[in-house]
């Protein structure tokens, strides 16, 4: 492959340059960062979902992979991670509890597992979801 189309490629892939050291640049691609917080989010007791309403769900199915549905990473200008989140909660949980435990567990794991900080998440709750609604 040429440097020219590795260039080409390398520049439409939203990435995050960790460091460098004597063998090379460490990358994490936003889509990884995603799939982190997705996978934090429904840990938390009282996450149904991760994904937004119709709308979105219709716009995200042509334009994202399963794991980036409901999430969207960005970074600041000094390099933090900025995150959005859309969930859908339990039926009966306390919406603002769990959206603060959501926050919580996003940015620890996101810290631990890039070490690079977290300077916001933005939970927005599009709906809740009995249990008869999730079979």
């Amino acid at each position: 492959m040429s440097n020219k189309s590795e260039n080409n490629q390398e520049s439409t892939i939203p990435t995050v340059s960790e460091g460098s050291n004597t063998l090379g640049d460490i990358r994490i691609n936003h889509s990884v960062v995603a799939s982190i917080v997705r996978l934090a989010a429904l840990e938390v007791v009282g996450v149904a979902a991760v994904g937004g309403g119709f709308v979105d769900g219709i716009a995200e199915i042509f334009s994202k992979k399963g794991d980036e549905r409901g999430v969207r990473v960005d970074e600041d200008e000094v390099g933090d991670y900025q995150i959005e989140i859309r969930v859908i909660l339990r039926f009966g949980v306390e919406l603002a509890t769990v959206g603060n435990e959501i926050q919580q567990r996003i940015a620890e794991q996101v810290e631990k597992m890039t070490s690079k900080n977290v300077a916001r998440v933005n939970v927005i709750i599009d709906g809740v979801r009995t249990t008869e609604e999730e079979e």
